[in-house]
């Protein structure tokens, strides 16, 4: 892999920080690729004059060797990318070289640092802001794990916090709090071996539930405070959003595909018509004619006439206990990390499901509504949904949305670090 870029994944990009006044958009068309595991996904896009992202190009593909958001079958993965970002690339007619993918893999975790570094009174200047960052990362260093993410998400000059960009005051000593994101880089080198066979490079890697909610919240939420649950088809992923800051993230192995192994196994029939028992007749909730409304299951390894007929109660009574048991796992996870009473954006594709929206209210005790992406110009309609959030968001992040300190690169220059070096060993030898 040719050098990762200084925004690439060992650098820092400066998310966290969603305030409009004074953005500045990046120019040029960028790619994103959202690896899931039941699809693949593709955009590319422009920022427009008046700052709007617009979509040129547009790849689906169902997922293959993909489990859980890792790879599990090199080959069947990149396919799968291949011909995704070739749909998207054909349609805006631009070859890309380089793309912004999700991070699923390797048990992403989160963590807050605080970091005190002397200045001696003068004014703060950059290489005061890139040590503080690079400190955190350095502090937050774990075998096995590589860093994602290093966002700052506010600053103290002595006495005063609350400061946004410290540079230019000055101050006896400057304090950060930061939040870490990493994941286990044994996965991440999967991942660098399927989209270096795809000749791409990885322009960065972003946290799948920032994605998510960077695509679905309007500003009060993010500024009052909102949980963004992603419930994709391998893992439900979630984002706390404070202050326009992203100051939690954690990921449970739970998602859509459990809902219909579940129904596999427990109907006796194939995982292709469980799926379309669910998408058609899935409900969370169960209505009086749910017992007199029977449904067709043909069983598995029997002949295409061997068709039993089930009552819809069954069916929703498979689903009810497995969404609940995602939402009380949920609930442990706000509640351990002491996440205030914030509401809650249901996404992607899992969120869909009738009647999870008035269960995720009912067990969280909080507000929800059902999130789907903002903003994006030139979407297809066939990917307006909650499934396609992540996919948006990392467009959006790609233009610039959720980045402060635009004009400052965090990273103390030093020899490359062990995730770029990973991606460069497997561009060049893959």
């Amino acid at each position: 892999m040719n050098e990762l870029s200084r925004r690439g994944l060992d650098a820092i990009p400066p998310d966290g920080d969603h305030n409009r006044r004074g953005r500045t958009f990046r120019s040029g068309i960028y790619g994103v690729l959202d690896i899931g595991s039941t699809k693949i996904v593709s955009l590319i896009g422009r920022v427009e004059s008046d700052g709007a992202m617009r979509v040129l190009g547009f790849g689906w593909q169902r997922a293959r060797g993909v489990r859980g958001g890792g790879i599990v079958d090199i080959d069947e993965s990149v396919r799968a990318v291949r011909a995704a970002v070739g749909q998207a690339e054909d349609m805006a007619d631009t070859r890309l070289r380089a793309v912004r993918v999700n991070l699923s893999c390797g048990q992403p975790e989160s963590r807050l640092f605080s970091v005190q570094w002397p200045i001696g009174g003068r004014a703060v200047v950059e290489d005061d802001v890139r040590r503080v960052v690079q400190e955190a990362r350095d502090r937050a260093a774990q075998d096995g794990r590589a860093t994602i993410h290093a966002l700052p998400l506010t600053f103290s000059v002595d006495e005063t916090s609350g400061v946004a960009d410290p540079r230019g005051l000055h101050a006896t000593q400057l304090t950060a709090r930061l939040h870490i994101v990493d994941a286990a880089e044994t996965a991440l080198k999967s991942l660098a071996a399927c989209i270096a066979r795809c000749d791409l490079d990885i322009e960065e890697l972003v946290s799948t539930p920032m994605a998510a909610g960077l695509a679905t919240l309007v500003a009060d939420e993010r500024e009052l405070g909102a949980l963004v649950i992603d419930m994709g088809g391998g893992t439900t992923q979630i984002a706390c959003f404070v202050e326009d800051q992203l100051i939690y993230t954690a990921a449970l192995p739970l998602g859509g595909l459990h809902v219909t192994n579940d129904l596999a196994r427990l109907l006796s029939t194939t995982v292709a018509h469980a799926e379309r028992l669910k998408t058609l007749y899935g409900n969370v909730e169960a209505s009086p004619d749910d017992d007199r409304e029977l449904l067709p299951v043909p069983l598995v390894g029997e002949d295409e006439h061997a068709i039993v007929k089930v009552p819809r109660s069954m069916v929703v009574n498979i689903i009810r206990p497995r969404l609940e048991e995602t939402f009380e796992l949920i609930r442990e996870k706000v509640e351990s990390s002491s996440l205030g009473g914030v509401r809650v954006v249901l996404t992607g594709g899992a969120s869909q499901l009738p009647g999870g929206r008035e269960m995720a209210a009912r067990i969280l005790g909080r507000q929800v509504r059902l999130g789907r992406p903002l903003g994006l110009r030139g979407m297809p309609d066939s990917a307006s949904g909650p499934a396609f959030a992540t996919v948006a968001g990392l467009l959006a992040w790609a233009g610039g949305e959720g980045q402060p300190m635009h004009d400052l690169d965090l990273v103390t220059p030093r020899p490359p670090g062990l995730v770029r070096r990973m991606f460069k060993f497997f561009r060049e030898r893959v």
